[in-house]
């Protein structure tokens, strides 16, 4: 991770060595808070647009009302906190992590008057799964580790402490040489990844995890919207671990790994093994848009002015 000058605490902007919190608040022990990650992007003019910020930022606040996470800060204030991180640091594509999580007071389970802290960093951060999986394909593994149940969890909000499983996944997938995991649900049907939502693409039609027990991705969303204009359709549906051993194409899609192929399952190659003309499709219209190369999808871009 390379330094910037500043972020943004409680209304201020921090040096970022200086960018610290107490080792006895809440959040460090128990996991009680809630974050986004959210993409900027270079555009065209030379300008720098956040994707989709507004619907990032109303999962925020989502997320925090889901917990009963009191928070002072307006949509109009993290919007601002969003446009500012950038502009101080003089960043045009980044990645930005704003976070709202039980501060220093009480510990103990229940610890309500803790005073919480919110944060917004913005720094640069490549390809999560490398270049060379955005272009060739990454190689996954399905998990030992189930996705947590929506009703031990709730997975409507991005809760800080419910990514510990995630990471058991994503840690037992790398130490078995694998880029990324896939997690399975309570019920032995495919979810998603560690860090990202999972399309399988079958004779020409798209599949996907009901909601139920996967987070509503917002990239998810912008993938569905795309597939629609290519005329692929998209079916919400309960899915096989072996279905993806026989799909044509997966792919997985978020913030961080914004569309990325997978090209072998459990060393089982994916298809041909290589990318196919839908995953390619999805991703370079996708990047595209991010990139203002698509006038159609203008509005998921905010320009910061």
């Amino acid at each position: 991770m390379k330094p910037v000058e500043k972020i943004w605490i409680n209304g201020e902007m921090v040096d970022w060595e200086k960018a610290t919190m107490h080792v006895l608040s809440h959040v460090v022990h128990y996991g009680f808070g809630v974050f986004e990650g959210i993409r900027s992007y270079e555009q065209p003019d030379g300008s720098a647009a956040i994707f989709r910020l507004e619907d990032h930022i109303q999962r925020l606040l989502n997320s925090a009302h889901i917990l009963r996470l009191e928070c002072d800060w307006t949509f109009e204030d993290w919007i601002r906190a969003c446009e500012q991180i950038l502009k101080v640091n003089g960043l045009k594509s980044a990645y930005l992590r704003p976070a709202h999580m039980s501060g220093y007071g009480k510990l103990g389970l229940a610890a309500i008057d803790n005073p919480p802290v919110s944060i917004v960093a913005a720094f640069e951060w490549g390809a999560y799964l490398g270049e060379e999986g955005m272009k060739n394909g990454i190689r996954a593994k399905v998990s030992s580790f189930q996705r947590n149940h929506h009703n031990a969890h709730m997975l409507k909000g991005k809760v800080n402490g419910m990514y510990v499983n995630n990471i058991l996944a994503k840690r037992e997938a790398v130490d078995n040489g694998y880029d990324e995991a896939i997690m399975l649900d309570t019920a032995g049907y495919v979810a998603e990844a560690s860090g990202e939502n999972l399309f399988v693409i079958h004779k020409g039609k798209a599949h996907t995890a009901p909601l139920a027990n996967v987070l509503g991705g917002i990239t998810r969303d912008s993938c569905f919207r795309i597939m629609h204009d290519m005329g692929v359709e998209v079916v919400e549906r309960l899915i096989a671990r072996d279905e993806l051993y026989i799909a044509d194409e997966v792919f997985m899609c978020g913030t961080a790994a914004e569309v990325t192929p997978v090209r072998e399952i459990d060393q089982r190659e994916v298809g041909t093994g290589h990318p196919g003309p839908v995953t390619k499709e999805v991703q370079a219209r996708f990047l595209d848009a991010v990139h203002g190369k698509r006038p159609e999808y203008a509005e998921w871009l905010h320009p910061v002015t």
